[in-house]
């Protein structure tokens, strides 16, 4: 068993660890910092262009990555859907996604960087989430022309990056498949396992959050206020002389 085949087989494992950990700490720890800490009092006009655009393509992203690596080729090959149709639809749906996403993050950061107010509430750990997003996004949008052979040689990465995902939620890795992918493929595998290490010790926690609490909150009770003779107050406690 090689280096290679190794490290694609536990590196993953500790990025899970560290995801689950990671998230358990952040919860029990520093529940007022699970925000994403939104500077829209600041700035509204660049955030109501640009923030629609990065989640709504980042989710149509998700979808893809979704069926991609967790729907094995056998089963859409058994609904008739041939290699080449599902590519072109990839690649459209792909590209047209991974665009929106990077010029959206890319309005952000710019967004975040000349607004002063935006900028000066700006920390290291968001720098640092910024750039390994947007490494990991590009690299997803190159390995989506390489990978279809619109750049370089077409690689089909279901049977080499998808085997190897599902692998590892059966606990059977098979680093051996990710190593016979192409270097870009690997790369953005390589960042976007940084990403979700990242990921709960960031802003980006938020995306665990759902306001499930709010659906059994108790009901907000309103009462009528009763008119107070003048100069007096309406409570239990007598009315006190002040200063």
């Amino acid at each position: 068993m090689s280096a290679g085949e190794i490290f694609w087989d536990v590196v993953p494992y500790v990025t899970i660890a560290v995801v689950v950990v990671g998230t358990w700490w952040r919860y029990r720890y520093d529940k007022f910092g699970w925000t994403t800490r939104s500077s829209q009092l600041y700035e509204s006009k660049l955030l109501r262009i640009a923030s629609p655009m990065f989640h709504f393509g980042i989710l149509v992203v998700i979808v893809g990555h979704v069926i991609g690596l967790l729907i094995p080729q056998s089963w859409t090959d058994a609904i008739g859907l041939s290699q080449h149709a599902y590519h072109v639809q990839a690649v459209t749906l792909g590209t047209v996604a991974g665009i929106a996403t990077l010029v959206g993050i890319l309005l952000l950061i710019y967004r975040r960087r000349t607004r002063g107010p935006v900028f000066m509430a700006t920390t290291a750990n968001d720098k640092l989430m910024y750039v390994v997003l947007v490494a990991a996004i590009v690299a997803g949008l190159a390995t989506t022309l390489m990978g279809s052979g619109v750049v370089g040689e077409e690689h089909n990465y279901r049977e080499t990056v998808s085997p190897w995902f599902r692998s590892i939620w059966i606990l059977q890795p098979r680093g051996d498949l990710m190593v016979q992918a192409p270097l870009s493929f690997q790369l953005h595998a390589l960042i976007a396992l940084a990403l979700f290490a990242l990921w709960p010790f960031t802003r980006l926690v938020h995306a665990f959050s759902a306001p499930v609490g709010y659906l059994f909150r108790p009901y907000v009770v309103y009462r009528s206020r009763d008119v107070a003779p003048k100069g007096q107050l309406v409570g239990s406690r007598p009315h006190r002389r002040g200063w």
